[in-house]
């Protein structure tokens, strides 16, 4: 090999590593549309009479007041609904625009992913029928309450919560993962598992309030990573035979 080329190549491999994208192999797709479908399955067990819902949100729920205690608490809605949420926000777009800068693919893809599964759970939100434990007849509402595919009524209440669009800010950091793997694996799943503890985190602060079901925040997650996955799967496809 000509030292010349060598040099150049050495030279231009680390830009390599931390801007291009990359594909991920076909088994990494198998094995997690493989664990979509089994969570999948597990939520809609969980989805079917909400037992589990009604359990968690009446342990926060006053019925000698007839409200959730914690629904309009300062520090839980100025740290876990506001702040939280406005830091993923401004950090994924601070980060964009570095990304743009320093044209790094990898990077903008990561940012743009972070956005993309808020953006899913936003649109399958804003055509729910399922309205806020807060709304409802059995918490002082006057919405009615069904399962996940039950009936309909005729008169369902304001609807509009379901999945929960608050926890979907935190599990939008899981697009870390693809900016990492698979140069640095570990860190890369160490941020998948950050996007879960944050969604869940910042989903169970809205269960305290009165705002979503358990459930509501476990959909969530799921049409998050499963929209990050088909994205990322399509964008990497194309670059790949774009770069050929």
């Amino acid at each position: 090999m000509n030292p010349e080329s060598s040099l150049n190549q050495s030279s231009t491999t680390p830009q390599i590593k931390t801007t291009a994208l990359y594909s991920l192999p076909a088994s990494f797709y198998r094995w997690q549309v493989f664990g979509l479908l089994i969570s999948g399955l597990v939520f809609l067990w969980l989805s079917r009479n909400e037992q589990l819902d009604w359990a968690i949100s009446n342990a926060w729920y006053d019925a000698a007041s007839g409200h959730f205690p914690w629904q309009n608490n300062y520090w839980l809605d100025l740290i876990n609904h506001r702040l939280l949420k406005q830091i993923v926000i401004v950090g994924a777009v601070l980060t964009l625009f570095w990304g743009i800068y320093r044209r790094s693919a990898r990077l903008i893809v990561a940012m743009l992913l972070i956005g993309i599964g808020p953006l899913v759970v936003g649109i399958l939100k804003a055509t729910s029928a399922h309205s806020c434990p807060w709304d409802l007849i059995e918490y002082g509402g006057k919405a009615m309450s069904f399962p996940l595919f039950g009936t309909v009524p005729a008169l369902p209440g304001p609807g509009r919560c379901f999945p929960g669009g608050h926890a979907s800010s935190g599990f939008a950091i899981m697009a870390l993962f693809f900016l990492f793997y698979p140069q640095r694996p570990r860190l890369a799943w160490w941020c998948w598992w950050g996007g879960i503890a944050l969604g869940m985190l910042m989903g169970f602060g809205q269960i305290m309030r009165g705002a979503h079901f358990l459930t509501h925040n476990l959909w969530a997650g799921w049409w998050v990573w499963l929209s990050q996955l088909a994205i990322y799967w399509t964008v990497s496809g194309y670059w790949r035979r774009k770069t050929r």
